[in-house]
Parts: structure tokens; sequence; C-alpha cells
């Protein structure tokens, strides 16, 4: 069994497990499944708006669509969510790629 198979399994039985949301949507990266992923980014957002590298990582894979200005305003949230939580290095990572797609 794959991992996206066994995470997937493992979700039917714990559909608010907010890591193996993320997780899942991680190998759907790896297996260039970007829109399923994205989806599974934004879950696991749902189900905790401070999971910082669910912001990142959905960024990542909507730059990698083409799609500048929705990743432009994850990160922007991304920031604000960690500038709440005080943690200036992801806040300082997400304000580099910001830069970096104006």
């Amino acid at each position: 069994m794959s991992r996206i198979a066994k995470l997937r399994s493992l979700l039917e039985d714990q559909p608010t497990d907010v890591f193996l949301n993320f997780g899942l949507a991680m190998e759907l990266l790896k297996d260039d499944q970007k829109e399923e992923a994205i989806a599974l980014f934004d879950r696991t957002l749902e189900l905790d708006p401070g999971y910082l590298a669910a912001y990142m990582q959905k960024a990542s894979a909507l730059i990698a669509l083409g799609r500048r200005e929705q990743a432009k305003a994850t990160l922007a949230e991304g920031i604000a969510v960690a500038g709440t939580a005080g943690d200036s290095h992801a806040a300082d990572q997400a304000q580099k790629i910001l830069d970096s797609l104006a």
C-alpha cells in the first residue's frame, strides 16, 4: 500500500486530524497532485489556522500552478498568523517568498 493510500485510510477514521491532513497534502505534492494537495492544505488550515507550514506549502503549490495572486494572499495570511504567534522566523521566510513574487 502506498503512503498516499495509507494516509487516506487513516483519514477515513480520523478526518479531523491536522497532521494526517497535512501529511497527505505533502505526499500528494510529491506525487504532483497539486490541486488536491491545495484542498488538503485548506482543510489543514480550517482545522488549525495556526499551522504555519501549511501556508508556506500551499503557496508553493499555487506558485507552481502559476496562481501567483492566490499565493500572495496565502503568504500574507501566513505572515499575519506568524506575527500573531510571535514566530518571526516563519514570517521572515514567508515575506522573502512574497517579495520575490512582487
